[in-house]
């Protein structure tokens, strides 16, 4: 266990840092920037950088310039269905298996989440993840909230207001139950980052949604990790296909962020916005994401 929370430990540490390099990377490819000049633009000497960079993302520097060029990625901000299929020769550590993702819709009663969690008993707690601290939200049944949140909410990162910061997602995700009983346990968030993050089992995710929400959420699971879908898309993929902008607020009703994959939908004109933690982190999943599926 303590080399996983180290790794987690790294790689949560270098994410503000990995998603600055990843926009540069996606901005500059097409002038086949050298190591040394893509070390310069993120502060950092050739050998650390590709050492940070090459742990955080599982790839290479070069690996991942190449695989943008050989999908001809152009804009990542606004062709987010574009699938990078360059083959990488390196093992890489992709995300968990989203297919196991196991929903228990009755992880809280009716009863329970219309009271606002009167009676349940939950535990929540921070750990590192590759994407900055997770803030994990947890019942007996399983996880119930995920969000993000960062040490300082630095500008230089797309943040667009103060509410990343741990203490502000800690009270975010106690408030979506506030009558619940929550206890604080950073040791049982930092076993569900790992059994998340760097494990390919099931992942128990108990949640209560109106029936129109879940049908969003299992078309959310439907998409293929490194791809993106409009609201009208997952709409009609979940069978409504007039219900687009019901489906943007159920999108934004999602509790549990990567594991059903809210980032990867986007508004009809392909612009990555609304991202309840930050756009740049969910550009950064995405990015991602996309490396990895090859």
């Amino acid at each position: 266990m303590t080399t996983t929370l180290s790794s987690l430990s790294e790689r949560s540490a270098a994410y503000e840092r990995m998603a600055e390099a990843l926009e540069h990377l996606g901005d500059t490819w097409r002038d086949w920037p050298d190591l040394t000049q893509c070390a310069r633009a993120m502060g950092l000497s050739p050998h650390h950088f590709q050492r940070e960079f090459t742990r955080w993302a599982g790839v290479s520097p070069k690996q991942f310039q190449a695989a943008l060029a050989h999908a001809e990625a152009g804009d990542l901000l606004r062709q987010g269905a574009s699938v990078m299929d360059a083959a990488f020769e390196a093992g890489l550590s992709g995300p968990s298996r989203l297919h196991d993702l196991f929903i228990a819709h009755e992880g809280l009663s009716p009863g329970e989440a219309k009271t606002g969690g009167a009676g349940a008993q939950l535990t929540i707690g921070e750990a590192p993840t590759p994407f900055g601290t997770g803030v994990f939200l947890v019942s007996s049944r399983g996880l119930c909230g995920l969000g993000f949140a960062d040490d300082a909410a630095a500008s230089k990162t797309g943040f667009e207001h103060p509410g990343y910061t741990k203490d502000a997602v800690l009270a975010d995700l106690a408030s979506r139950y506030e009558n619940a009983e929550t206890r604080r346990d950073d040791a049982e968030a930092a076993r569900w980052a790992a059994r998340i993050f760097q494990s390919d089992k099931p992942i128990p995710v108990a949640l209560y949604g109106t029936p129109f929400r879940r049908q969003i959420w299992r078309a959310l699971l439907d998409i293929p990790a490194g791809e993106t879908r409009t609201y009208g898309e997952v709409a009609a993929a979940a069978g409504q296909p007039k219900a687009a902008r019901a489906a943007g607020t159920a999108i934004g009703a999602n509790n549990i962020s990567w594991l059903i994959p809210c980032h990867r939908a986007l508004a009809s004109d392909g612009r990555l916005h609304n991202y309840h933690w930050g756009v740049a982190r969910k550009r950064a999943m995405l990015t991602f994401e996309r490396a990895h599926a090859a």
